[in-house]
């Protein structure tokens, strides 16, 4: 007799596969996803911008060293400069009273590049007051002021390029001592021209002060001579932002003969040698 199926000591043979499950399992299984490389961008990340690129490689902490801070200032104090002087306006006038009552304002405007011999302005005739005399203002200031603004503009432009090079290529800053040596030159004579760009132009706006006063005006018409006319003062020009113009510019020069010393500290006549092991370290640092 056949013992009963789980009995002890008998084994049991078990079940046929199913057909699905048999090819399920002669089935090649599929090689899962690569594992990716330390450091590699994910396989769903997109890759950095040029922008980012450049932005995560300047180095922002070299803005707190002299040389890098000084030429912050040097780039505010140039757009403060020539911005001041190139948008100056002014005005300036005086009445004129006839001796038949009839009273005429006189009012001219005048800016930056300060030709003051091209702007005209009329002149009554008391005499016969349905005709006026053109007049024009004296004096041409245009080269002092033209020199001021055009230096304020390559100062901002060098100070741009010279941030973006300590900022961004410091080691080659370091590396090439032409660059220092180079800086130091320029630097010397930026404050050169400081110097002359800012005294010129305050004597030039003195110049244009006592050109465009009142009583210049009516010291030059005329009309003002003759018997029972009666001239006044009228507009007096507001020379405020024409004399921070010139504030600015002795500041830059300040700020540029000061900034000679800390650039001679680059060059190699003061700067000890670097270790080669920091250079390259530093070199790797900027290509990031």
């Amino acid at each position: 007799m056949l013992p009963a199926p789980g009995a002890v000591g008998c084994p049991v043979a078990a079940p046929p596969a199913e057909p699905s499950q048999r090819a399920a399992e002669a089935a090649p299984t599929a090689p899962g996803p690569a594992m990716s490389e330390p450091g590699a961008p994910a396989a769903g990340d997109k890759p950095p911008r040029l922008q980012d690129r450049v932005l995560r490689g300047l180095r922002w902490s070299r803005l707190q060293e002299p040389l890098g801070f000084i030429k912050v200032l040097e780039w505010l104090f140039a757009i403060f400069a020539f911005g001041s002087c190139g948008s100056f306006s002014g005005e300036t006038g005086a009445t004129v009273k006839c001796d038949s009552g009839g009273t005429t304002f006189i009012n001219i405007p005048f800016g930056y590049p300060f030709r003051l011999y091209q702007i005209p302005f009329g002149m009554p005739n008391c005499e016969d007051e349905s005709e006026a005399r053109t007049l024009y203002l004296v004096g041409d200031f245009s080269a002092p002021a033209e020199f001021f603004v055009t230096l304020g503009v390559f100062s901002f432009l060098y100070t741009m390029a010279a941030l973006v090079l300590y900022l961004r290529f410091h080691s080659l800053y370091t590396e090439n001592t032409k660059l220092p040596f180079t800086d130091f030159c320029v630097t010397v004579c930026f404050a050169f021209f400081w110097l002359v760009a800012a005294a010129a132009w305050g004597k030039g706006l003195s110049d244009v002060k006592a050109a465009t006063r009142p009583s210049t005006l009516i010291s030059a018409m005329a009309v003002c001579q003759g018997d029972g006319v009666v001239c006044n003062a009228g507009t007096t020009p507001a020379m405020g932002l024409a004399n921070i113009s010139v504030l600015f510019g002795f500041l830059n020069f300040l700020l540029w003969a000061g900034n000679c010393w800390f650039v001679l500290r680059e060059t190699p006549w003061l700067r000890p040698p670097t270790p080669r092991d920091s250079a390259a370290e530093q070199g790797a640092i900027d290509k990031q």
